[in-house]
């Protein structure tokens, strides 16, 4: 028998995929209750306020998943061109088998949500701001300067959020791996 933690792991996961696949309005909580295997009253225990606290939550966790794996290729690949490519390729990687993907940002769900939920809205901002943060952090650290870093850092973001979702448009990873080719070009000094 799976543990209260589990069941709530389990909802989120779901959630979460669902969310970033479909997006907020064509995922429904019956469909979530069904591909979590999870009883309904369990979705109620974990979320009495509904729907867009279960999105809200899930764009938490989704978020704090990219951010260990953005964060374990800053810190595990020492040039930052090549830990930005290493966490594009891994990103793109996942379009192998769209059915399956995980972990990938929350810029379909923001566009979806912004207008309609201040809340939802703010997490995904909230969210958007960390990833940039670990990508400026590790330009600082090989001697960019602070507001370009932090300015790249929303760039490569930017580019990374539109790729993924060009590519999910596509059913194809092209997209992302153009950004990881062009890396290089936009963060090497000329002259």
């Amino acid at each position: 028998m799976a543990n209260k933690s589990d069941s709530r792991e389990k909802i989120l996961q779901t959630a979460s995929r669902l969310f970033q696949l479909q997006g907020y309005h064509a995922t429904g909580l019956n469909q979530i209750i069904k591909e979590s295997g999870s009883p309904k009253g369990s979705l109620y225990h974990y979320f009495p306020n509904g729907k867009e606290e279960l999105a809200i939550e899930a764009v938490k966790y989704t978020s704090i998943y990219i951010e260990t794996k953005l964060q374990g290729f800053m810190d595990e690949v020492p040039d930052p061109i090549e830990a930005i490519q290493a966490f594009i390729h891994e990103t793109a990687n996942q379009f192998n088998n769209p059915q399956n993907i995980e972990g990938i940002p929350v810029g379909l769900l923001a566009s979806e949500t912004a207008l309609i939920s201040e809340p939802l809205r703010m997490v995904c901002v909230e969210s958007f701001k960390k990833w940039e943060t670990i990508l400026a952090k590790k330009l600082i650290q090989n001697g960019v300067q602070n507001e370009q870093a932090i300015k790249v850092g929303m760039l490569l973001n930017s580019m990374i959020e539109g790729g993924i979702l060009l590519s999910l448009a596509n059913k194809d990873k092209t997209h992302l791996l153009t950004i990881a080719e062009t890396i290089p070009l936009l963060l090497t000094k000329k002259g």
